[in-house]
């Protein structure tokens, strides 16, 4: 009972951190009003956030290892309260630019540990419950911290918003230090090895998983509240409402996700959650100037999108359980330069179609990863028999030899 609790607390630390990640989209046009520059431009602060994380990442892992894990969360919650600190006191869009990869170093170190210690602190039978748990923490960002954010923006101003999330993250600090245990730091792994792991086809494979479905889903999430605005044709308050709607489904989707994990296993939930998704992003497209409709299908994609999570996370860590720390950096990475390919790309689109294409772009990166998710399957399947084969042969020599 105790563990669990102690789980929970990493996930409402997650929830903070997933605040601060999250929140640009919802306050995207704000930022750009506010910096002088475009709605696409603004973007970018996703695309060089996500790029830090994915490079910054594996680095300061590998740099880290041997660090005991609850000071390890203790000196990225540091640098991230720094990170929002610049955001709030220093004017200007290079500046930003700047908040914005402190604070996804920071969260990257954060998030990585996070799940490796929360995976500890479960049972064996629990790990895909206990990572779900943690998902959920940035799930709750969408439901609370997005919209609330976004209302924040609209009475006072976005910078304040960074200014709380700091002064929470001295909370953060607090908290972790009083009730997450000791947790032995491991042997450094030479980015050498890390990305050793790449050359196995059914990791490779596994991993572009990740980037297909997260860089589908970026391409519309990123610009979602400029689309709301004036392809829809919501209401400030409406697309405050339509991201809390977004936000509870999230947190449905990433519990359901760890559930379904546990109880159906990886190949039914991940595939049929990803063929949702891609659904809802059609659907979307198909009815995005009808409000009425628009606002349960974004909790239709938020359910199907965040139920992945979860279920994803626990397929990697089970291809490669003896490097388990090493497959959630390599995931972390990967979806971070997904994110960054999906606000990249779509700040083209925005640019050079309309807004209104988002979602379709964005249904057709998350299909493709629905169809390397059932071959990456495919290829699992086949590694167990093979290697259930070779055990046999190598019993029944030892057979003949006894």
């Amino acid at each position: 009972m105790s563990n669990t609790w102690k789980i929970y607390m990493l996930a409402i630390v997650s929830f903070l951190v997933g605040t601060s990640e999250f929140i640009i989209a919802g306050i995207l046009d704000k930022v750009a009003s506010d910096s002088g520059v475009s709605v696409a431009a603004a973007g970018q602060l996703i695309t060089v956030f996500s790029l830090a994380y994915a490079f910054g990442t594996p680095f300061l892992m590998a740099v880290t290892a041997r660090v005991e894990r609850r000071k390890l969360l203790l000196y990225s919650l540091a640098v991230f309260v720094i990170g929002n600190g610049i955001a709030v006191a220093i004017p200007g869009f290079d500046f930003l630019i700047g908040s914005r990869i402190i604070l996804a170093l920071s969260t990257g170190v954060f998030v990585v540990t996070a799940l490796t210690v929360a995976a500890k602190l479960a049972p064996p039978e629990k790990q895909g419950s206990a990572i779900a748990t943690l998902v959920m923490g940035f799930s709750t960002s969408l439901i609370i911290g997005v919209p609330l954010g976004r209302v924040v923006a609209s009475v006072y101003n976005w910078k304040m918003i960074f200014g709380g999330i700091g002064v929470l993250g001295l909370l953060a600090i607090l908290i972790i230090a009083y009730v997450i245990p000791r947790t032995d730091g491991e042997a450094p792994v030479p980015l050498r090895k890390q990305l050793a792991l790449l050359k196995e086809p059914r990791i490779a494979v596994a991993l572009s998983i990740t980037f297909f479905w997260i860089s589908g889903y970026a391409i519309a999430y990123t610009y979602i509240s400029p689309f709301l605005l004036t392809v829809t044709g919501m209401s400030e308050q409406g697309v405050s409402a339509g991201l809390f709607a977004f936000g509870i489904a999230s947190l449905i989707g990433s519990k359901f996700g760890g559930f379904s994990t546990d109880k159906w296993g990886v190949p039914r939930t991940l595939i049929s959650g990803m063929t949702l998704h891609t659904v809802a992003l059609i659907l979307l497209s198909l009815a995005a100037h009808s409000p009425a409709i628009v606002f349960p299908l974004l909790m239709l994609w938020s359910f199907a999108a965040w139920s992945s999570g979860p279920t994803q996370q626990y397929h990697l860590i089970s291809l490669a359980p003896e490097a388990s720390g090493i497959m959630l950096s390599l995931n972390s990475s990967v979806l971070q330069l997904a994110m960054a390919a999906g606000a990249g790309i779509g700040g083209i689109i925005v640019e050079k179609a309309s807004l209104s294409s988002i979602s379709w772009i964005g249904a057709a990166g998350v299909a493709v990863a629905a169809g390397t998710a059932v071959a990456s399957l495919g290829l699992s399947r086949s590694h167990s028999r093979r290697k259930a084969l070779q055990q046999s042969l190598l019993k029944a020599e030892a057979q003949k030899l006894a």
